[in-house]
């Protein structure tokens, strides 16, 4: 073959046979050290260098002057590709040895075993060369990396160290740092200012010889178990003696400092000076027991004083305790602004000390205008009636904020001699319980707590609890009963009360308004109430062609509510019952309050039949039912009784006046029909009560009815 065509061969594009190597090499190489190439990329790769060497193979075997560079430069490249370990080379050496021999365009192999030979041997010189190089620029590398760390290290140490002396210069914390001998080795400015030395005097100073004699034992004890290893860390109060001779109140942190080799070489104590902290501690404890703005007691601290003072009471005399609330403080709050409110509380606070000056006692502010007096009780104590007296007198002084003279009254529970075993939050629960009992009384009353009365309003505050729960099991119901005409006793009106059947109790309308009154269920239960009985007074209606109107009587709290008229309207209006054949009765004493008349006025306006309920003789109840306009009065039944007691004269002209102010007369409560003739000659039209029949429910209910 001559020169020429085997030019030809070599720069022609590779063969199967050239393709198939690349490949094999490339896959050797990838299972024999990791680089950072993928398999595609690295499968090119390999077919450029085996084009170069089979040029190099081509030229060496034409006997053309030859640069053995041009091999040496393939092994230097693998070198830069990553192999860098012997089994890069040996891999190579195996795989082109055999792999070239059996390339077609190295046939026959007698003419192409030398130069194949020679320019592996030339590709292996190259990849030694370039490994040995390489392996020295990574030692040179590490020992510029070496010798940085180490200046870098020398260097973050200074830093360290000026830091360590800035801290400790600038720190307001004092810093010891102390042998493991117990001889201060260095301290800062700021441990000097706390003990009176200066940071110079205390180096060389045992640390056991700056503590009191009562606690360097603790400390030293603590020290040993420190370096011991029994303890990583020390924090204990302590009594350091200042230069002076005073005793300083400290903080005392002490932890090891230890060497390169981790072996303890220091104590390092840290000193935080415990006095403007304890002071403040102390201010805030007693925030945390006063009121701010009387400095009184607050209800914690009474609490845990009143504790103290049922264990030592005197089995005799015992103790009381007086629960107050300032009459009228929210009217002065509303009207002159709450500082004034606030300052008015003071100056309760200062007539309270002034009261009890002689007596044991403790004055308390609770919450809002509640004040509280626990007076342990003495041969000199006065009573309570004569206490409550005095405080309500000292209270009756004006007093002058900003022009204004102001002078208070206090409703007062009290409690008096409870059982020395008694808890503290039982007998507060009495004496507020007895408050309660006071303020319903009016201003300025006062009531001793009593174990049968608490019994009794424990049970119906239970009832009261526990009405929501049984109107949603359906356990309260409304019951009917008729209005019947005096006069030929025929049915001329439905009146619509509550009952609970309550086990084996049957609680009446009366009851069941006044507990839901408690509790605020009064509202919700009166739109069921109401809207029950108007659908069942329209059903009755449709079968028998009655038009009677139904009667429903409101509490106080319905009758003042600001959206009875819309609900008396959605139930109308949902029932479809006419707004004449309803009755609402509101009691005569809610009249006085202007939401109460607003709404009644509302309500005769829109076709509502309106009633006065519990009327009795007082000139009031005949003036709002001249006023407004009311179709009807309903007796109260107190009066029914007196009447049937025989106090019948004074009553005989109740029903005329009633009548002259335009207002038929209704009776409740008739029990005889002595009674019942009785109301009739004086002028009622109709009446109710058990005479006529109990409340039955409505399934129990007939009418049209005549009573006879």
């Amino acid at each position: 073959m001559s020169i020429p065509s085997q030019r030809q061969g070599a720069t022609s594009p590779p063969g199967r046979g050239r393709e198939l190597l690349a490949r094999k090499w490339s896959y050797l190489l990838s299972g024999a050290v990791v680089i950072a190439l993928n398999r595609s990329e690295l499968d090119r790769e390999m077919r450029d260098r085996l084009d170069d060497l089979c040029a190099a193979v081509h030229a060496e075997a034409s006997a053309e002057p030859a640069s053995p560079r041009t091999a040496e430069r393939i092994g230097e490249q693998l070198v830069a590709l990553g192999y860098l370990t012997e089994d890069g080379l040996r891999v190579t050496l195996d795989v082109l040895g055999k792999g070239l021999l059996g390339l077609a365009e190295f046939q026959p192999v007698e003419r192409y075993a030398q130069p194949i030979v020679t320019v592996l041997g030339a590709l292996s010189s190259g990849f030694l060369a370039a490994s040995r190089r390489a392996v020295f620029e990574q030692q040179e590398s590490m020992q510029l990396s070496l010798l940085k760390a180490v200046r870098d290290a020398q260097w973050h140490l200074k830093e360290s160290e000026a830091r360590f002396e800035e801290v400790a210069t600038s720190s307001a914390s004092g810093i010891l740092v102390v042998d493991l001998d117990g001889r201060i080795a260095r301290a800062n400015a700021a441990i000097g200012e706390i003990l009176g030395y200066s940071a110079e005097e205390l180096t060389g100073f045992a640390l056991l010889d700056l503590v009191h004699p009562a606690s360097a034992r603790v400390l030293g004890d603590a020290l040993r178990a420190l370096l011991g290893g029994a303890r990583e860390r020390v924090r204990q109060p302590q009594r350091l003696l200042r230069k002076d001779g005073d005793v300083a109140r400290i903080s005392l942190t002490v932890s090891l400092l230890r060497g390169a080799d981790g072996q303890p070489a220091h104590y390092v104590a840290v000193i935080e000076d415990g006095t403007e902290l304890m002071l403040l501690q102390s201010e805030l404890n007693r925030q945390a027991l006063h009121d701010v703005s009387t400095g009184l007691p607050n209800r914690q601290y009474f609490t845990t004083h009143l504790e103290s003072a049922l264990r030592r009471a005197d089995p005799v005399r015992g103790i009381s305790l007086f629960h107050l609330d300032v009459d009228s403080f929210g009217m002065v709050c509303n009207s002159l602004g709450r500082p004034t409110g606030e300052r008015l509380l003071v100056h309760v606070s200062q007539r309270l000390k002034a009261v009890l000056a002689r007596e044991k006692a403790m004055i308390a502010r609770f919450d809002g205008d509640e004040f509280a007096v626990l007076v342990e009780n003495t041969a000199t104590t006065p009573d309570v009636a004569t206490t409550v007296a005095e405080i309500n007198r000292e209270l009756s002084e004006p007093v002058y904020f900003d022009g204004r003279g102001l002078a208070v009254s206090v409703s007062v529970g009290v409690v008096r001699r409870p059982p020395p075993g008694a808890e503290p939050a039982e007998v507060m629960r009495a004496a507020e319980q007895a408050l309660r009992r006071a303020k319903a009384s009016g201003r300025g009353q006062w009531a001793l707590f009593h174990e049968g009365q608490d019994a009794d309003e424990r049970r119906v505050d239970a009832l009261a609890v526990a009405m929501p729960g049984a109107w949603e099991q359906g356990e309260v119901d409304v019951r009917y009963h008729p209005v019947v005409a005096l006069a030929g006793r025929a049915l001329v009106g439905v009146a619509a009360t509550l009952h609970w059947e309550h086990g084996d109790e049957s609680l009446d309308h009366l009851t069941c308004a006044a507990l839901a009154e408690r509790t605020g269920l009064i509202l919700p239960l009166g739109e069921w109430h109401l809207a029950t009985a108007c659908g069942q007074v329209l059903w009755w209606g449709q079968g028998s062609g009655s038009t009677v109107p139904l009667h429903v009587g409101l509490t106080r709290h319905q009758s003042r509510d600001g959206d009875l008229v819309r609900r008396v309207r959605r139930v109308l209006g949902d029932t479809g019952l006419p707004a004449s054949r309803l009755m609402i009765g509101m009691p005569v004493s809610v009249l006085a309050e202007s939401d109460a008349v607003d709404n009644l006025t509302v309500l005769a306006e829109l076709g509502v039949g309106t009633s006065l309920d519990d009327f009795g003789l007082g000139p009031d109840d005949l003036a709002v039912a001249a006023e407004l306009p009311i179709r009807s009065v309903r007796v109260a039944p107190r009066l029914v009784r007196r009447q049937a007691g025989g106090e019948a004269d004074f009553l005989a002209d109740l029903v005329p006046l009633a009548q002259r102010a335009g207002a038929q007369v209704l009776v409740d409560g008739l029990e005889t029909r002595e009674q019942a003739e009785w109301w009739r000659a004086a002028g009622a039209v109709a009446g109710t009560g058990p005479f006529f029949g109990d409340p039955m429910p409505a399934g129990a209910f007939h009418e049209p009815v005549r009573y006879d």
